[in-house]
């Protein structure tokens, strides 16, 4: 295998895949897809798909699993074409957008699979055959039925049940509608050139507004313009940007701001209410999101976001967390936030 190539392994269904490939994409960055485990490979710690695979300083290979800090590696390694924005305040909203799209929107993106029966009769005939398509009819019967089972089971991991169904598709109608919005202004969230929030709701939209069927006649109904992004997206290798394209905390849209109201609504509660069960070690996450009780298991990795967006934050220095905070300020993001000690 060439060491040019930077390999992953991932799957077309897989939303964090497709977000990991249209940055690659983007960024031209030569790239060798893999869509099997290849035996010569490392296994990675955790077994999530995006995996990527990057060389250490004897040649060997390292299996690296989380897309958000795999972003800033490939930042450091590969200077053209950057997805994050050079204004320290910008980056910190970029940052946030793309934590609420690899965070929140997922939990729409589970919900709409496995809650619906259409959704899930498509879900669960495809999804296995993304593993082996030489498979007989039979064996993938089956796999259909043990895949859709198992994942119907874990709805409640994501906070998905009848009470909170209406919280979550509204949600994510709100969504479309503030996307639908702001790319009436400009071609994506981060401005005129695509930030990593951008890719982070891309991946997630590559399956609510192209594959499952009840997502996507919302979109194709209501927002064709979200849908047509979605294609859009999928491939920027040839789009040629300005260096000074992404948007500035100064000359930032009130669409942007309507966004962080709608992440101020639903996940910032839910994000507030899991740290503070991880905090108390509590069992059960439990809270009012839009007036209704939200309740999930608690969830050790979207803790460690939390904590790792106040990190981000507390780097800023005092202009920029006032560029920050004034953004902020009134849509109910700011409640994720710390200030630092010498503040």
């Amino acid at each position: 295998m060439s060491n040019s190539l930077l390999p992953l392994r991932g799957s077309p269904g897989s939303p964090y895949t497709r977000k990991m490939l249209a940055v690659l994409r983007f960024r031209q960055i030569p790239y060798r897809y893999l869509q099997a485990e290849d035996s010569t490979l490392p296994k990675p710690k955790v077994d999530l798909i995006p995996i990527f695979y990057f060389s250490d300083n004897t040649g060997e290979w390292v299996a690296e699993v989380d897309s958000t800090p795999i972003i800033r590696r490939l930042e450091e390694e590969y200077p053209q074409r950057a997805v994050i924005p050079p204004e320290p305040a910008a980056a910190f909203i970029n940052y946030l957008i793309e934590d609420y799209g690899d965070e929140w929107l997922t939990k729409a993106m589970f919900h709409y699979r496995w809650y619906y029966q259409d959704d899930v009769d498509m879900a669960g005939s495809i999804l296995p055959h993304y593993a082996d398509v030489t498979q007989s009819d039979d064996v993938m019967a089956k796999m259909r039925d043990i895949f859709s089972e198992r994942q119907i089971s874990r709805l409640y991991v994501v906070g998905s049940n009848n009470t909170t169904a209406p919280v979550i598709e509204d949600s994510y109608k709100r969504f479309l509608a503030c996307l639908n919005e702001h790319l009436k202004q400009y071609p994506y969230i981060m401005g005129h050139r695509p930030g990593s929030a951008d890719f982070a709701c891309f991946g997630q939209l590559t399956q609510l507004v192209q594959f499952d069927p009840t997502p996507t006649k919302v979109a194709v109904k209501s927002f064709p313009r979200v849908h047509a992004w979605v294609s859009k997206m999928e491939d920027l290798s040839g789009v040629e940007v300005a260096e000074d394209g992404f948007i500035t905390c100064d000359n930032a849209p009130e669409t942007l701001k309507s966004l962080l109201v709608e992440i101020g609504r639903t996940y910032v509660p839910v994000m507030l209410a899991n740290a503070e069960a991880f905090d108390k070690n509590l069992n059960t996450v439990e809270t009012i999101v839009e007036g209704k009780t939200w309740v999930q298991e608690p969830f050790a990795y979207q803790a460690k976001c939390l904590q790792w967006l106040r990190i981000e934050y507390g780097r800023l220095d005092q202009d920029d967390r006032d560029k920050v905070d004034s953004m902020l300020a009134g849509t109910g993001c700011e409640k994720l936030l710390v200030k630092p000690d010498n503040q």
